[in-house]
């Protein structure tokens, strides 16, 4: 890191600093990055109490792609008091601004009390049953971008990455939730079918471009994590037709009041919520 560089930690906790300032809310207990297709469950959660560009914060950057909503908010989660800060604002890792970007949300979360994350995508499945729409709750998983957030001789245990109760407090709202194995490939050309008979043959069933550099900061500041990614399209060699953006945003739009509810009903349950004061 150079003297020009600022130290990511430090604008992490600036970050939360003007977050506290801008919403009123001195500390949060649960964080959110909503992937694509996922930005609805942010209204299903509760009272939004602050809401502003990402770009108004410090180390926050505009989205470079369609379907993330580029904000930051603050919401009051019905029925426990609990305060959930959503970001809809990710920095991918293939935009080339390097990996600190990548995670300063999941930083800025951490620096802003809470203690858990939630971390969503939308992804390509290797798995055939698994049809576009359908959530997968994230076991484990794989990066494969070639990077880390980590600095020098830091050693963080990755067993259990996706913390396990978090994953049953999930299938818990929905006991049909299947699991996977996430592999983050650095993008943003789409994986190959050579790639993803790789990937397939190393574990994985999932394949995208974001979330397992998040999730391995997350760890490092101490975080639970819950990891669930929402399959846009069958991967390359398991699909038949080729590969496009637009499909991935349609299976968002498509599936995007089913997973909106999962979602918010999960976190009302991490933070205590009592269901029967849940809006409808």
């Amino acid at each position: 890191m150079s003297d020009s560089t600022p130290d990511p930690y430090l604008l992490a906790r600036d970050a939360a600093a003007a977050i506290a300032e801008a919403s009123g809310v001195g500390s949060h207990d649960v964080a959110l990055v909503l992937g694509s297709g996922w930005a609805g469950a942010a209204d299903l959660l509760g009272e939004t109490v602050w809401q502003a560009p990402a770009t108004t914060i410090p180390g926050f950057r505009a989205p470079a792609v369609a379907g993330h909503v580029g904000t930051l908010r603050s919401v009051e989660v019905e029925g426990s008091g609990a305060h959930a800060l959503v970001l809809g604002a990710r920095t991918h890792y293939y935009e080339g601004a390097g990996v600190d970007p990548v995670v300063h949300g999941v930083r800025t979360a951490a620096a802003s009390g809470c203690r858990t994350i939630v971390l969503t995508n939308g992804c390509g499945g290797i798995d055939p049953s698994w049809e576009p729409g359908t959530p997968v709750l994230i076991a484990d998983q794989i990066n494969h971008t070639g990077a880390t957030p980590l600095r020098g001789a830091t050693f963080v245990d990755m067993t259990d990455v996706y913390t396990p109760a978090l994953r049953d407090i999930a299938r818990e709202v929905d006991p049909d939730l299947p699991e996977g194995v996430y592999m983050q490939f650095h993008g943003p050309a789409y994986e190959t079918p050579a790639e993803v008979r790789m990937a397939r043959t190393l574990g994985a069933t999932l394949v995208g471009m974001s979330t397992a550099l998040e999730a391995i900061a997350a760890r490092e500041a101490g975080l639970d994590v819950l990891g669930i990614s929402l399959v846009t399209n069958l991967a390359a060699g398991i699909s038949p037709v080729p590969l496009s953006h637009e499909e991935v945003l349609q299976a968002g739009r498509e599936a995007g009041p089913r997973i909106s509810r999962l979602l918010a009903e999960t976190v009302r349950r991490i933070t205590g919520a009592s269901t029967e004061d849940a809006p409808a």
